[in-house]
C-alpha cells in the first residue's frame, strides 16, 4: 500500500509540474528546500510534523524551543500554496514517519500566488493530504486558515476575510464528518471587530508574532495530543461541492 501511495505523491507532482509554467518549473513544489535537514534525521526521530507556508516556517524559527521540546518539525516554505505543499508532501511527511501531521494550507491560495483562487481546488488539495497521509499510517490534524482582511504583496484582492472565512468552514466541515482533529487558530486571532489578524498578534496583517504564536500553541499542542492518543481513523467521506 505505502508503495501504491508513494507512487501516487510522484505522480501528483508530475501533473502539477505540467501544469506550471516552464519558468518556475526549477523547483516549484520545494524540493530542495528540506532535502538536506530531512537527510540528516535520524530514523524514527520525527513525531510530529508541521506542513505549511511562511506562517508555520516563521513559527518554526521565531519559537524554535517550542518544536524541539516536543519534538515538533516544521516544514513550512514561505509563499507556497495547498497544491505545492501536496506535492512535496511525501518527501517532507512521509519519508520522515511521523505519528501526526498538522496540515495548515489555504492562505496563498486565497492570495492568488499561483494563480485565480478556487476553493474546490484548495478543498481537494487538503484532502489528498489527509487521504495521503491515512494511508501512510499518520494520523492528520487540520488547521484553520488565519484571519486576513488583505495581503500586501496583493492589494487588488479585496475579499480576503470573506474567501478565508468560507474555507475555513469547509475544512470544518470536512474534519469533522471524518472525525479528524481541527484546530481554530482563526478564532484566536481574529481581531475585536472581526475584519483581519488582530494588529496584537502581528504587524503586517498576515504573519503573527510571537505573541500570536504564543497563542496557537496550546491549541496545536492540545490536538496533537489527542491524536497522539485517539485510535485510528475510519473510511475517509470525501466533502460535498
Amino acid at each position: 500500500m505505502k508503495k501504491i501511495v508513494n507512487w501516487l505523491c510522484a505522480a501528483v507532482m508530475v501533473v502539477l509540474s505540467a501544469a506550471t509554467p516552464a519558468a518556475a518549473q526549477k523547483d516549484w513544489p520545494g524540493f530542495g528546500r528540506y532535502a538536506e535537514k530531512n537527510a540528516a534525521l535520524a530514523p524514527g526521530s520525527v513525531k510530529v510534523v508541521l506542513i505549511g507556508d511562511s506562517i508555520t516556517e516563521l513559527w518554526a524559527s521565531t519559537h524554535y524551543e517550542f518544536f524541539t521540546s516536543r519534538g515538533y518539525l516544521g516544514r513550512g516554505i514561505s509563499g507556497q500554496v495547498s497544491t505545492q505543499m501536496l506535492a512535496r508532501f511525501s518527501q517532507d511527511v512521509i519519508a520522515l514517519g511521523p505519528e501526526v501531521v498538522v496540515i495548515n494550507a489555504g492562505t496563498n491560495d486565497i492570495a492568488e500566488n499561483q494563480g485565480t483562487y478556487n476553493q474546490e481546488r484548495t478543498l481537494e488539495a487538503i484532502v489528498a493530504m489527509v487521504r495521503l497521509a491515512q494511508a501512510n499510517g499518520i494520523k492528520p490534524v487540520l488547521s484553520s486558515v488565519l484571519p486576513a482582511s488583505g495581503f500586501r504583496w496583493r492589494p487588488e484582492i479585496k475579499d480576503a476575510q470573506e474567501k478565508i472565512t468560507a474555507l475555513n468552514a469547509r475544512i470544518r466541515e470536512f474534519a469533522e464528518a471524518n472525525k479528524l482533529l481541527y484546530v481554530d487558530y482563526y478564532s484566536a486571532l481574529l481581531s475585536p471587530d472581526r475584519t483581519g489578524l488582530d494588529t496584537r498578534y502581528s504587524k503586517d496583517g498576515v504573519h503573527p508574532v510571537i505573541d500570536g504564536y504564543l497563542l496557537m500553541e496550546p491549541l496545536v499542542t492540545e490536538a496533537v495530543d489527542k491524536a497522539l492518543s485517539s485510535r485510528k481513523y475510519g473510511k475517509l467521506k470525501v466533502p460535498r461541492r
